[in-house]
């Protein structure tokens, strides 16, 4: 399901490209870890940067991220949907997470709760429009987990697709 393309940079990307669907999986944070999810991503070959959606996978609870922006905090979809805080586990339990994408909706639920339900239209829509990136509206990419240095730990990872 997963393959890692020859690039040696710690990104990892389903060997299929998904429109809408439902991505179940738990994961392990260890502390201070740094970590994406890739939604409708494109392949990236250099060593930092993404091409898509992101969400984060951040062990909030760590010192040096105290003073990061709303939307920065896990379960966010980067940049633009802030997910609510105080539902993840501490680094080194699992935690078990869901992301549905359905169009322009995006939902994480994360340890049973929902932490962010947004609509990226309805989120972007009073902002100037060479601030939104392109690849925030892809409709189908990779779903990607994307290295950012950090140990985390991943098991158990299901995808649905949704058809319309």
């Amino acid at each position: 399901m997963i393959h890692t393309p020859n690039t040696g940079h710690g990104n990892l990307y389903t060997k299929q490209q998904f429109d809408n669907f439902i991505l179940r999986f738990e994961f392990l944070l260890t502390p201070e870890a740094n970590s994406g999810l890739g939604l409708r991503h494109k392949m990236v070959t250099t060593q930092s940067g993404y091409d898509g959606m992101e969400l984060q996978i951040l062990d909030n609870e760590a010192p040096i991220y105290k003073d990061l922006k709303p939307y920065q905090y896990h379960g966010s979809v980067y940049g633009w949907i802030p997910a609510k805080r105080g539902f993840l586990k501490p680094a080194g339990e699992w935690n078990y997470q869901e992301v549905v994408a359905d169009g322009d909706h995006i939902k994480v639920i994360l340890n049973g709760t929902v932490i962010a339900d947004g609509n990226l239209r309805e989120v972007t829509k009073n902002s100037p429009a060479d601030y939104i990136p392109a690849s925030l509206f892809y409709e189908k990419g990779y779903i990607a987990f994307l290295g950012h240095n950090s140990v985390v730990k991943f098991r158990d990872i299901r995808i649905k697709e949704l058809f319309r």
